[in-house]
């Protein structure tokens, strides 16, 4: 008889814990330590598009995975909702395009959707692309 259930996922912590800048974790750190609930302010830094915040309470969170995945995942999507708002104010103030940061939210959409399904960051997000 076949197993018909479908894979585990990796674990959050796995996935995205190397993602998560020092910096950040040594702030949420010592807000955990005033007495700051982390999956409280998760949602709270989802809601404004902070991913690189939603990822370091989620990683001192006792919340299952898939609500994590779902928070961060949401965190981009906001985020990508933002810049693209930015991109229209800019274009209508300067009057001219502003195409990268149409690239950055589109690629805040794919990074929400591989962490809805589970998977690692893209690879080579975050790199500086040489110019010459």
């Amino acid at each position: 008889m076949a197993d018909d259930a479908p894979a585990a996922l990796p674990a959050f912590d796995e996935l995205y814990r190397a993602q998560a800048r020092q910096a950040i974790l040594d702030i949420v750190a010592e807000k955990l330590t005033e007495g700051v609930s982390p999956e409280t302010q998760a949602q709270e830094f989802a809601e404004r598009g902070k991913p690189d915040f939603v990822l370091a309470y989620l990683l001192d969170s006792a919340l299952p995975d898939d609500r994590k995945r779902d928070l961060y995942a949401i965190a981009h999507e906001r985020r990508a909702t933002y810049t693209e708002q930015r991109a229209r104010e800019f274009d209508r103030r300067f009057h001219r395009a502003f195409p990268l940061l149409e690239t950055e939210a589109a690629n805040d959409r794919v990074t929400a959707r591989r962490i809805r399904a589970g998977m690692p960051h893209s690879r080579g997000r975050g790199r500086q692309i040489p110019l010459m």
